[in-house]
């Protein structure tokens, strides 16, 4: 029998967090080193990877950065075998990186349909692929959490024009329930945590043009800070949720228990 202390203790394990230089995937790699786990974390920005990593080592992580730009197929395959290099195997993989873009559905440019999925599901779907096939089912076991948002969960009134965003989030939570179905006679789970509106570099323009009513939307009154998602990620990613997968947790303050 384990202790509570031991269910979330990460000593030991290592961890491979993508778009981990700021905003949600920094604090989930804060959560994760905090824990005791090793960690490599990517983007596509050397000066933002460098200000990550100078961060977390203050806070007694070990860590590397690996500049990545993983919108590109090609970049999947030296981001794993870099990972692995450093790490010797990857117990926990954070799909975290990912991009919007705001248009009328109508005038959609197709250049950025295709820049949206081909990061926030293809990339998540060959990254998942080659550290499956590389680290994880050989050693039958894994945690796979992907960054989806209650953007999947519903459509959106007329204000919002981010179709490809919602579909592509859409797309990360059943990619979840699959996988989470095919994987899991490996001893890997597969979850995703699906964030509410919090303060980002990506959703600073919709925040700004909603104005407070992004926190009134909420029951909590408030938008997520930038220590909410860690509770969440830890469950995921530990064996106090080892029982869980193929599930979507909403981190949005209630937004999604009344919207949806």
């Amino acid at each position: 029998m384990h202790t509570l202390q031991e269910l979330f203790n990460l000593d030991g394990k290592t961890a491979l967090i993508t778009g981990g230089s700021r905003g949600l995937g920094l604090q989930m790699a804060e959560a994760l080193g905090e824990q005791g786990a090793r960690l490599v974390i990517t983007s596509r920005k050397q000066a933002e990877l460098d200000q990550a990593v100078a961060h977390l080592k203050q806070r007694g992580i070990e860590v590397l950065a690996v500049a990545s730009d993983l919108s590109k197929e090609s970049a999947v395959a030296p981001l794993v075998d870099a990972a692995l290099k450093q790490l010797g195997h990857i117990d926990i993989l954070i799909n975290n990186a990912g991009a919007t873009w705001g248009a009328p559905a109508e005038d959609h440019p197709l250049e950025a349909w295709d820049k949206v999925m081909n990061l926030n599901v293809r990339s998540l779907f060959l990254l998942s692929q080659a550290v499956g096939k590389q680290s994880m089912i050989p050693r039958r076991y894994g945690r796979i959490v992907n960054i989806a948002s209650i953007a999947g969960l519903s459509g959106n009134g007329p204000e919002m024009q981010t179709l490809a965003y919602n579909t592509s989030k859409a797309a990360v939570i059943n990619f979840t329930r699959a996988l989470a179905g095919e994987w899991g006679k490996y001893g890997i789970t597969v979850n995703a945590l699906a964030p509410g509106f919090f303060p980002s570099k990506m959703s600073r323009g919709l925040l700004e043009k909603m104005g407070d009513a992004a926190a009134q939307r909420a029951p909590l009154r408030r938008l997520g800070d930038d220590e909410d998602l860690k509770g969440a990620v830890l469950l995921f990613a530990t064996d106090a949720g080892k029982h869980i997968t193929g599930q979507t947790l909403a981190v949005d303050g209630g937004v999604s228990s009344v919207t949806i």
